[in-house]
């Protein structure tokens, strides 16, 4: 009799707290909400530390479940564009059997949202990958390339996860391919320009970011976004990634809010 009560209980509040996100999201959407929320994923290992979890691995699968609940709190939002760093292309210096076993769990993450109850199926949630994909080992590859074509006709929200990414390296990428594109053109202007960048970049299916949310509590972007993050809200916050929640989210959207007629202006300036 206890375990049915206790079971009832953990029901009811499971109802109350859904309801008070979704009171507390309804509030929060009066003002502008951020079209785009990219995040620097910053924590994974330190938390299976401090957690004794006792592998690496363990704080990685933490983070992805992470990342799953803001996806699911950016949909209730109506954020139409989340960007996750998942794998810098400076990783791969890591030992070569560390290197692997992300890689592998890389995959593991990729085959759970390929299944069809999986949250991106149930939101309608459109993957795209965007980096130096040739670096990533085969069966990543395999992987990504079936979850793109498996979520190519959503339209709720696009999730993009930048793996094997730098900014460096983005940038480099549109500039030889921009050369490239004026040195084939029969005719017309050889010099290559801003809108020949943007359509080479790697985030070029997305807009610029409005607020960038890094965790852990460090004040550097780390190569990420570096040339589409000119003018947005930039948000640190010293919990582990493992440990964030819709209040460091809700909070980062606030202060967003408070700063939206600044960043407009900023931005009505830069591309004007």
């Amino acid at each position: 009799m206890k375990k049915v009560e206790i079971s009832r209980a953990r029901k009811i509040w499971w109802k109350i707290g859904i309801f008070l996100r979704k009171l507390l999201i309804y509030v929060i959407s009066v003002g502008p909400i951020p079209t785009h929320v990219a995040f620097i994923m910053d924590g994974n290992r330190r938390y299976a530390k401090k957690m004794n979890l006792g592998s690496e691995a363990a704080g990685h699968t933490a983070g992805f479940l992470s990342l799953m609940a803001m996806l699911i709190y950016c949909c209730e939002l109506h954020v139409k564009y989340v960007t996750a760093y998942a794998f810098s292309i400076d990783n791969f210096r890591r030992g070569q059997d560390e290197v692997q076993s992300i890689m592998d769990l890389i995959e593991e993450k990729i085959e759970l949202l390929i299944q069809e109850d999986s949250i991106v199926h149930r939101y309608k949630v459109r993957v795209h990958f965007a980096g130096k994909l040739q670096l990533l080992s085969e069966p990543v590859k395999d992987a990504a390339q079936r979850l793109m074509a498996s979520t190519s006709d959503y339209t709720t929200i696009l999730l993009t996860i930048c793996v094997a990414y730098s900014s460096t390296d983005e940038i480099m990428h549109a500039i030889q391919e921009s050369c490239e594109e004026k040195r084939s053109a029969i005719g017309g202007c050889k010099l290559v320009q801003i809108v020949d960048m943007e359509k080479h970049m790697y985030m070029e299916t997305a807009p610029d970011p409005d607020i960038l949310v890094r965790t852990s509590g460090v004040d550097r972007l780390s190569n990420f976004l570096l040339w589409q993050s000119s003018c947005c809200y930039l948000e640190s916050i010293h919990a582990l990634w493992p440990e964030i929640c819709l209040g460091h989210l809700i909070w980062a959207v606030i202060k967003f809010q408070q700063n939206y007629s600044y960043l407009a202006k900023k931005k009505k300036l830069l591309f004007r």
